[in-house]
């Protein structure tokens, strides 16, 4: 079956379902004809094992381990479990905190923040977990340089395909005024990314880029 018809029984995007190729949690054969895709019933099976794990925030990893049976599904729950009993007792930590602030009347002007900060502080030692913007920030900042560095590539790959083809062929060449704003084009393109990536990675160093979207 095509990729559509397993996007509607399973309910799961055709992005993910690549996604999921990608990591080698599915292995659709290919149609001799044409190539394309062919998804047999074991393919839907596992589509909505993933989808069932992935609801319990099972880990991508967690789930390799178990098809290549590293891991046994008992086990994998089991250590799961483990986990989400120390974030809800985290949480719990968190929320008393935030419950405690919240009854004494503070406002944003009368924060005391050295204070609160000391408490977390304290709070840390005993082994409750509060968010640390700097790693998310660093992940942020190599998926935005991987992504800028990638579509790079690709314009100096155009630019060097251009250039071949002009000293190669040049009978066949447009008029010079043509190539150049062919080959400015792409350069133009280069800057642009150059500056995005700069001033993306300035925003993320910035601080808690886009935390406030979550709420």
């Amino acid at each position: 079956m095509k990729i559509n018809e397993v996007e509607k029984r399973v309910e799961i995007s055709k992005k993910s379902i690549r996604f999921y190729e990608q990591e080698g949690l599915l292995h659709p054969e290919r149609n001799k004809e044409n190539g394309y895709r062919d998804y047999s019933e074991e393919d839907v099976n596992i589509l909505l094992k993933i989808k069932f794990l992935r609801k319990l925030s099972l880990p991508i990893e967690e789930i390799r381990r178990i098809q290549s049976k590293r891991l046994t599904l008992e086990d994998a729950l089991k250590r799961h479990l483990i986990t989400l009993e120390r974030e809800e007792k985290n949480l719990q930590k968190i929320s008393e905190l935030c419950r405690m602030i919240s009854k004494e009347d503070v406002s944003y002007d009368t924060l005391d923040a050295s204070v609160c900060l000391k408490q977390i502080g304290k709070m840390e030692q005993e082994g409750v977990r509060f968010m640390k913007i700097s790693e998310q920030d660093k992940k942020k900042k190599r998926y935005s340089i991987g992504a800028g560095m990638l579509f790079i590539g690709l314009m100096v790959f155009i630019e060097f395909l251009m250039t071949w083809a002009y000293l190669t062929i040049p009978e066949g060449a447009p008029p010079v005024l043509v190539m150049i704003f062919l080959w400015l084009l792409p350069l133009a393109f280069i800057c642009g990314i150059v500056v995005v990536i700069r001033e993306r990675v300035k925003e993320i160093e910035g601080g808690e880029e886009n935390e406030a979207a979550k709420y």
